[in-house]
């Protein structure tokens, strides 16, 4: 493979990638809600010649390159999350900027970026008559922002595809990043009985019983699996809710959220009876159980599942991750082998399926949800160029 013209002719892209982006940023697209973006990229990839484009009825945009009979997937979710606070922004978060080496905007690096480079690292395959022996999809996908791989268990399971493996586009600060740890939404329910305020005694006031168990809960994540390589399990109370028939009143209910985070050899089996086996727990009687996930998609379909979503680790052996380096190192040097701190939707694709993902994306982690978000041109051009390169690596 001729490196060096691979390079340039993703450095010849930089003016239309950046429009692009920009193009996409200009379009609020937060999950279940991301039609006109979806739509917009579908132009963009028949303007610079897929082969087949196609939106299903879930709403994920599904563009090939090719026809050969290895097929390999470059996934960038391309929903966004709010803006939050405006007053926390220096610019129009959708409206962006742009500088000779900067574009700015929410989605920028998490992750608009990475469709843009994804369908331009096809362009380039198709330029260079790279495309033998293999086909390359480019997927858009929804709701990842709300329930991460929950489009690629829909594509996976009811669009009945199934690549050999799978580029995770999400930002990696210039590094190739081979997992992450896996995270579940979990919920604690504990009931009491209301009376008046003016005689506590009374009742049984679910307040204080969910206290005891929140200091156990606190302490339980001191004690959580270690992990070589992905680091520890965590865990964090993100919600308190509780009801009573008014201010005066003992409250008769009280139930926490827990955001979880995974590391490998945990499960959500293992994590649920962790809380289970709290003595608070034991004690008040609690209700231990996992969120489920059913808001309907922007095409109103509904696709339940559980809130758990699985840890996985590509081995550095592996065929994937021995192209990817080999793709990077052709025109970049030695790149850094890492994880992601955040959730992907490599959680379905590999963490579910086992179909092997492998992570390398335009932006920084850091950038992810954050106030006047930005990523980088010279990212979305070597993102491109090693994504051109990458198959090549892999089938040869």
């Amino acid at each position: 493979m001729n490196f060096t013209e691979v390079k340039n002719k993703a450095e010849s892209y930089k003016a239309d990638m950046t429009k692009f982006l920009r193009d996409l940023i200009e379009i609020p697209g937060e999950s279940c809600d991301e039609e006109k973006t979806v739509l917009r990229i579908k132009e963009e990839m028949e303007k610079v010649g897929f082969d087949k484009v196609e939106i299903d009825p879930q709403g994920n945009v599904l563009g090939y390159m090719g026809t050969g009979g290895t097929l390999i997937a470059y996934d960038a979710h391309i929903d966004t999350v709010g803006v939050g606070n405006l007053d926390n922004w220096e610019f129009d978060p959708y409206e962006g900027y742009e500088t000779e080496e900067e574009i700015g905007g929410r989605g920028a690096s998490d992750q608009l970026g990475g469709i843009v480079s994804s369908v331009y690292g096809a362009k380039i395959m198709k330029d260079l008559n790279l495309i033998d022996g293999y086909t390359v999809l480019v997927t858009g996908t929804v709701q990842e922002e709300d329930c991460d791989g929950l489009c690629w268990q829909y594509i996976i399971n009811e669009d009945k595809v199934r690549p050999e493996f799978v580029v995770i586009t999400e930002p990696t600060n210039g590094n190739i990043y081979r997992g992450q740890r896996g995270r579940m939404e979990i919920r604690v329910d504990v009931a009491g009985v209301s009376c008046h305020g003016s005689a506590p005694e009374r009742g049984s006031n679910a307040i204080y019983k969910m206290a005891e168990i929140l200091k156990e809960v606190e302490a339980l994540n001191d004690k959580l699996h270690y992990d070589e390589f992905l680091g520890k399990g965590t865990l964090a109370v993100s919600e308190i809710f509780f009801t009573s028939p008014s201010r005066c009143a003992v409250a008769d209910s009280c139930a926490i959220s827990i955001d979880r985070r995974l590391t490998d050899g945990e499960t959500y089996l293992s994590a649920l009876e962790e809380i289970r086996d709290l003595p608070a727990v034991k004690k008040h009687n609690a209700v231990v159980s996992m969120y489920k996930y059913d808001r309907p998609a922007y095409t109103g379909l509904v696709y339940e599942t559980d809130c758990y979503f699985p840890t996985w680790v590509l081995p550095e052996e592996h065929d994937a991750t021995k192209a990817m380096v080999k793709a990077y190192e052709g025109m970049y040097g030695t790149p850094k082998v890492d994880k992601w701190t955040f959730s992907t939707n490599g959680v379905s694709i590999m963490g579910r399926e086992e179909i092997p993902c492998i992570g390398f994306g335009p932006g920084k982690e850091e950038e992810a949800h954050a106030p006047n978000e930005k990523t980088w041109k010279a990212d979305l051009v070597k993102c491109a160029a090693v994504y051109a390169a990458l198959p090549t690596m892999y089938v040869k």
